[in-house]
């Protein structure tokens, strides 16, 4: 129980007992360090108001309870304004729940696999748009004559009124359902929630209609391990969405990619450049390796660490990331263009303390670092563990296949309040030296 000094989390998010070689979670709940469901209680005055100042301090001592782990990441990613009421927030929810019904009703008229509690892994259209008649495809949407006296499945993918049949835009967001759903089967599956098929579909469900939502992004592989937490964390399906759709807005760029390029290689050019100054050394040695473009970073970067640490362990890491980049102004940016520009123009209303920023926002407005400019701190995270590798690769790596391996090794091995601490020290370090 959350009040039992240094107790451990694995109950929370229970592994299958087949699955033996998990790494168990190193994130405890330590009483008077922890955001507890008490402290997080009090944390509010009666009518709603949030002192955010005081829960991020919080956070970045002790991490958040896993019982109230989802409604605390909704303010961090700027879903809700910590100086709204209890009321506007709850009319916030209710106005975005109906949006995502609608949302959620339109995909499902273009395709009626949507919202049925299924979900498929096989193709259901060609490029050019015409419906698969593949067996597999057939029995995965419940269409094989044996099973209901169907004679196809043109009726499951026919082409609602008002998109016509050369809709590229429908066309392209059918072609990724299948794609969703080999991820979703692949997602976390050594969790015990997710061999319910009720919430692999949902699963499927809300990153299918993002992917309809955010067309120009669509969906991405690596995106069902970002969007995973949020279904477990969040018991209704809309605010999970509205909850991954906020962490999209920070993480979608990694993912928009062109014939040429990705995304995410800005932040790995990033990354190239802070190496080179703490530890010029080591991006020589990268480089006469053929790893100057850091591409071996790529997953950490994509994924937010989720691949190196433990389910529990990787959601403490998250936690701890956005109470350090916390901005207060992340809400009104979100919602009102009209604040966002004022916000850009050095915030003429009513400034905000600089206690209610995260500490690693407070020390890029400190140095005088443009909001719109800065890395995000995941950079540094990735930075601080080629930093603490730095001798085992100039020493031991021979190669990109040894550099990858020294890496993967990390693996289970991270503590993730280490791993902060050892950014926010190089970001300062980066700060005097660039």
């Amino acid at each position: 129980m959350w009040w039992d000094a240094g107790a451990p989390t694995d109950s929370f998010y229970q592994v299958r007992p087949e699955c033996t070689d998990v790494p168990k979670t190193k994130f405890r709940i330590k009483a008077g360090k922890t955001l507890s469901a008490r402290k997080w209680q009090t944390a509010f005055t009666p009518e709603g108001y949030l002192d955010i100042a005081r829960t991020l301090s919080r956070i970045r001592r002790g991490g958040i309870h896993p019982s109230i782990r989802g409604e605390v990441w909704e303010f961090l990613l700027g879903c809700y304004d910590p100086k709204s009421t209890f009321d506007e927030r709850e009319q916030i929810r209710q106005h975005r729940r109906e949006k995502y019904a609608l949302l959620k009703e339109e995909c499902r008229q273009m395709f009626p696999l949507i919202g049925s509690g299924r979900f498929l892994t096989a193709p259901v259209v060609t490029e050019d748009g015409e419906p698969v008649q593949d067996p597999v495809v057939l029995k995965e949407l419940g269409l094989l004559p044996e099973e209901n006296g169907a004679s196809g499945g043109s009726e499951m993918v026919k082409e609602p009124s008002g998109h016509g049949p050369q809709d590229k835009k429908v066309i392209q967001w059918k072609l990724t359902l299948h794609q969703i759903g080999l991820d979703v089967v692949r997602t976390d599956r050594t969790l015990e929630f997710y061999e319910k098929q009720e919430n692999l579909s949902k699963l499927w469900d809300v990153l299918a209609v993002y992917a309809w939502f955010d067309a120009d992004v669509g969906y991405c592989q690596g995106m069902s391990d970002l969007c995973s937490p949020m279904i477990i964390l969040l018991q209704d399906e809309a605010d999970a969405f509205w909850c991954f759709e906020h962490l999209m807005r920070r993480l979608r760029g990694n993912f928009r990619c062109t014939e040429s390029s990705v995304g995410v290689e800005t932040q790995l050019s990033n990354l190239a450049s802070i190496t080179e100054v703490i530890d010029p050394k080591l991006h020589q040695h990268l480089e006469t390796l053929g790893g100057g473009n850091y591409l071996f970073a790529f997953r950490m970067l994509m994924v937010l660490f989720r691949r190196e640490f433990s389910f529990g362990d990787s959601l403490y890491l998250w936690e701890m990331m956005w109470a350090l980049e916390y901005d207060p102004y992340l809400f009104s940016v979100y919602e009102d263009s009209k604040s966002a520009s004022e916000k850009h123009k050095g915030s003429k209303g009513k400034p905000k303390s600089m206690r209610q920023f995260g500490k690693y926002e407070r020390d890029n407005r400190k140095n005088g670092v443009n909001s719109q400019a800065h890395l995000p701190i995941s950079v540094f995270l990735v930075a601080s563990v080629l930093e603490n590798r730095s001798s085992k690769l100039l020493t031991e790596a021979r190669g990109l296949d040894d550099v990858v391996k020294i890496l993967n090794d990390i693996t289970g091995n991270l503590d993730a309040r280490k791993a902060c601490r050892g950014a926010m020290k190089l970001h300062k370090k980066y700060l005097k030296k660039a």
